[in-house]
């Protein structure tokens, strides 16, 4: 046993004899299945498409044009879910790919850490993390940051156990350096940025340990990922450095901002949190994110003074690092920004748990079994609270657009076809036409070009009702609709529009 991966990482014997590899998997495959299947229940395969989800859908869509691809945006997310849009409009279908592929990858990510925790540990970090509201929410979404998550566990996971691999040449090390490798590559294809923010610790760990060849692996694979966007930022935004810069403006310009509060009220539900004002959600909705770096700093504690220091620190430092733009460096919040760290830290929470309620013995075990059971359960309830609430409020969000895009339906809107004004983008989405805009962060034509466009295909502003319309649109025709006026270029009138 002294030769084995957990003891070379923890320096110290493995507790109890070695678990046989099917029963270590089963309990991991359970939690993933739970978890796809949650998705399914709570979330539901019919949720509409959001707001961003229709910027990357449309990328590879047969179902609308592709919207204005913004400079922070990678093509990650647009390629994985390609298999269905590419072919089939049906949002349906998309979700459960999604719910199934997203519970595969946990998983997978999960399975990476089977030689470092017992299999009990990692089913309980993989409960903790499956069981939030943001992950179930996310998990079957066509957006970037369940999948940072997923790769950023498992990249790490791969990390220590290559790292503990004496034998390079061995199957089992090649195996867990292309895992690193994919890993990353993975994170980096979704989010560049955000994938070298999750991955500093271990190459400052390769760097101060001389680890050449896993620092060799992990910058291939980052470099893999991120190439196709180094590439685009030369082609289409006028080099890496601007392309950097026109993210960062878009983001509100990084710098020092003290986001914590932030992501304290979007916990209640909001998906975006910009500007982030209002009330603070009710306590108990955050105070699991209050006592979620405490349990992780007593798995620390347990670790080191197990003497398996490594696999319990590792995951804690990127978790750290992977939610330090997101709390300090960005003026508005998103739950979804700080998955990968809440994936991360997962890790030395579960093994703090689970450390608290088998340490004791007789009653006092009694005690700590009890007392946990009551906090998950009550944890469990608010979640699932949270995530009913914002399904609810984002079907209804969904639903006005659905309605809004039968609406210039029937007033002869039909693609090919241009929107533009308020949610132009995911409007347009719905109703199958192009979107454009002559300002702010989605900036992507001019005056004269809608007003052009106008005279050869269908075009329609949309506004809220009262308001001053756009210079190109102030002829043209306006229809009341609810608490928008839907103003349709005077060609579309002709053509047979009502």
């Amino acid at each position: 046993m002294s030769g084995s991966t957990y003891a070379t990482l923890a320096g110290t014997r493995r507790p109890g004899p070695p678990t046989a590899s099917g029963r270590s998997e089963f309990p991991l495959a359970l939690v993933a299945g739970a978890f796809t299947l949650a998705q399914l229940v709570l979330v539901r395969p019919g949720l509409g498409l959001g707001w961003d989800e229709t910027v990357y859908v449309s990328q590879i869509s047969a179902h609308a044009p592709a919207a204005f691809f913004s400079a922070p945006r990678s093509r990650g997310i647009s390629l994985l879910v390609a298999p269905i849009t590419s072919w089939s409009s049906s949002t349906t279908l998309l979700r459960v790919y999604l719910a199934a592929l997203s519970g595969f990858a946990l998983f997978l990510a999960l399975r990476t850490w089977r030689t470092l925790f017992p299999a009990r540990v990692l089913a309980v970090a993989g409960t903790l993390f499956a069981s939030l509201w943001v992950t179930l929410f996310y998990g079957p979404q066509a957006m970037p940051n369940y999948w940072v998550a997923v790769g950023a566990l498992a990249a790490t996971g791969c990390f220590l156990r290559a790292r503990a691999d004496r034998t390079d040449h061995a199957r089992a090390g090649r195996s867990t350096l292309w895992g690193l490798a994919a890993s990353a590559s993975l994170m980096a294809w979704m989010r560049p940025t955000d994938a070298v923010w999750a991955t500093l610790p271990l190459l400052a760990l390769c760097l101060v340990a001389r680890h050449w060849r896993l620092l060799t692996v992990l910058l291939a694979g980052l470099a893999s990922g991120a190439v196709e966007w180094v590439v685009e930022a030369y082609v289409s935004y006028g080099g890496l450095t601007q392309r950097l810069h026109d993210a960062s403006a878009i983001e509100g310009g990084l710098g020092w901002h003290l986001a914590v509060t932030d992501q304290l009220r979007s916990l209640g539900g909001r998906a975006l949190c910009r500007p982030c004002t209002g009330a603070m959600p009710n306590p108990a909705v955050d105070v699991w994110w209050l006592v979620l770096p405490v349990l992780a700093v007593v798995g620390l504690v347990v670790a080191v003074r197990a003497r398996r220091t490594a696999p319990t620190l590792v995951p804690f430092a990127c978790a750290a690092t992977a939610a330090f733009p997101y709390l300090f460096m960005i003026g508005y919040a998103a739950p979804r920004f700080l998955l990968p760290a809440y994936a991360l830290v997962a890790i030395p929470v579960a093994d703090a748990l689970v450390h608290l309620v088998t340490r004791p013995t007789g009653a006092w075990r009694r005690v700590a079994v009890t007392l946990l059971a009551v906090g998950l359960a009550g944890h469990l309830a608010i979640q699932l609270a949270v995530l009913e609430h914002t399904v609810s409020r984002t079907n209804a969000q969904h639903r006005d657009w659905s309605r809004t895009a039968a609406e210039l339906h029937r007033l002869g809107v039909r693609e090919p076809c241009l929107l533009t004004g308020q949610d132009a983008i995911p409007v347009a989405f719905y109703t199958g036409c192009a979107s454009a805009s002559t300002e702010g962060h989605n900036a992507n034509s001019s005056r004269t070009v809608i007003a052009r466009t106008a005279r050869r295909m269908p075009v329609a502003d949309i506004a809220p009702a009262g308001s001053r319309p756009p210079a190109y649109a102030h002829d043209w025709p306006v229809h009341h609709y609810g608490t928008l006026d839907l103003r349709v270029a005077p060609t579309t009138e002709r053509d047979g529009g009502a």
